[in-house]
């Protein structure tokens, strides 16, 4: 433990219970800064920080020439990019690579000439950039960079307070530093102790369930929509031991949150009932399979095929390449036709008409056969073509038939249908009426004509 560890803590104390005792103060400050030059000249450390100093800038020099052309190399290897990203993230700290390596040499150098009473400051400069290097490299297999680094330098301290020796007055310290409401106290202890152990936990709890749903998303013998429901279900429950196990490791008492749970349970009864419903019907959802990723639905003026299945929303891709992240909400309350619910198969209907003049027996026939010819339209399942009334102008008709991939379209289908119709029907003389209106006159009109150029 460094000698000065105690004048830290007295200075802790008066800066954080502000104990405005300032003659103290300043000589707990003077002793402090006393205990520092002693310590410095009796342990040789002037020599040991000109060495680390110099050690350090090297170490920047010779980073700046090697990393470059070694991150060149490390670039030609194809097919593991989680092998690559882990080199090129170890090849981005090579100056603290550089500055571990020549500690190192340099401490066993002092130690083999028997000076080891004289490296105090030069092993623990080691001990604290080996550490660093460990855990920076380690946490970048965290992908937010912001949390990455705050999850490094959290740790690195915690080590080096280790190191130093001052695990006890910094406990102090951070222990010092809080309120209490009511019979429980918040300090910076418990502080750093949520965020460590919450945030391990929680970093566990998504990795195991990211690496399940993985797996479990490859399952070929499971549907769509289960396999979605299994992943969501597994992530949640993770999440939720892994928050209770880190609030039972930190030593809080559970019955503290009962305010804040019915707080919490009124606050998502009124402010949050829509997110509620939404995800409540997203469990819906995917236990009953009404919908699922691939499925073709039409849902008020939206059509096309569910991409994905969300907590929160479905996402839609229309024909167009829209993506509309519909609620979970709107498919459990209103009318959702789903064109591939039990098959793909699905009945199309085009009404259209002919003249008086046209035989509908050979209507009939040549619609069956023009129809016939067009690609997506089902052969096996035949179609048919009935005389559904006399109108005013024309015989009506409707065209029935089948097709098994509605994703591909509804509108085009119906386009390619009717070209083909028009085309049979003006090669075999078949007219598309258009509407015919007489108008009687009740009183006789007699129509005279004036020339302008006469007087």
């Amino acid at each position: 433990m460094l000698p000065f560890a105690n004048h830290l803590t007295v200075i802790y104390w008066y800066i954080f219970y502000m104990e405005f005792n300032f003659q103290s103060l300043i000589s707990n400050l003077s002793a402090l800064l006393t205990s520092i030059v002693q310590w410095a000249v009796q342990t040789d450390a002037l020599y040991q920080l000109v060495i680390i100093f110099v050690l350090y800038i090297l170490s920047l020099l010779i980073a700046r020439k090697i990393e470059p052309w070694l991150e060149s190399h490390a670039r030609k290897i194809r097919g593991y990019p989680g092998l690559l990203r882990l080199v090129i993230s170890i090849l981005r700290r090579s100056n603290w690579i550089s500055f571990t390596l020549a500690l190192g040499i340099v401490l066993a150098l002092i130690t083999n000439l028997g000076w080891r009473d004289q490296s105090y400051l030069i092993y623990i400069a080691l001990l604290l950039s080996l550490s660093w290097l460990i855990i920076s490299v380690a946490t970048q297999s965290i992908r937010n960079r912001s949390l990455s680094q705050l999850v490094a330098l959290f740790g690195w301290a915690y080590v080096a307070i280790t190191i130093l020796g001052i695990t006890e007055n910094t406990t102090l310290f951070l222990e010092a530093a809080g309120f209490s409401i009511g019979d429980f106290r918040i300090s910076l202890l418990l502080v750093f102790k949520v965020f460590v152990f919450l945030g391990a936990t929680l970093w566990i709890a998504i990795s195991i369930g990211n690496f399940f749903d993985n797996r479990i998303q490859r399952n070929d013998e499971l549907t769509p929509s289960l396999r979605v429901l299994i992943g969501k279900i597994l992530k949640i429950t993770l999440i939720f031991i892994a928050v209770m196990v880190a609030v039972s490791g930190i030593g809080i008492d559970l019955t503290v949150f009962s305010v804040l749970s019915g707080a919490i349970g009124v606050g998502i009864g009124f402010g949050l009932q829509k997110v509620v419903s939404n995800f409540i019907s997203g469990l819906i959802i995917l236990a009953d399979r009404s919908i699922k990723p691939g499925d073709t639905i039409s849902l008020g003026d939206t059509f096309g095929w569910i991409r994905e299945l969300r907590a929160r929303f479905v996402s839609v891709v229309t024909r167009d390449g829209r993506e509309f992240l519909i609620p979970n909400e709107d498919f459990i309350t209103r009318e959702v036709i789903n064109w591939s619910f039990s098959d793909d198969l699905v009945r199309l209907d085009i009404p259209f008409g002919v003249s008086y003049d046209s035989d509908p027996h050979e209507v009939t026939e040549l619609t069956i056969v023009a129809i016939l010819k067009v690609d997506r339209v089902l052969s096996t399942q035949k179609p048919v073509c009935w005389l559904t009334g006399f109108g005013d102008s024309s015989l009506d008709f409707i065209l029935r038939f089948w097709i098994k991939d509605p994703q591909n379209g509804l509108t085009n289908i119906r386009g390619q249908v009717l070209l083909a119709l028009w085309d049979t029907f003006k090669e075999n003389g078949i007219n598309i009426p258009y509407p015919h209106r007489e108008v009687i006159m009740k009183t006789p009109v007699s129509i005279s004509t004036t020339d302008k150029n006469s007087d």
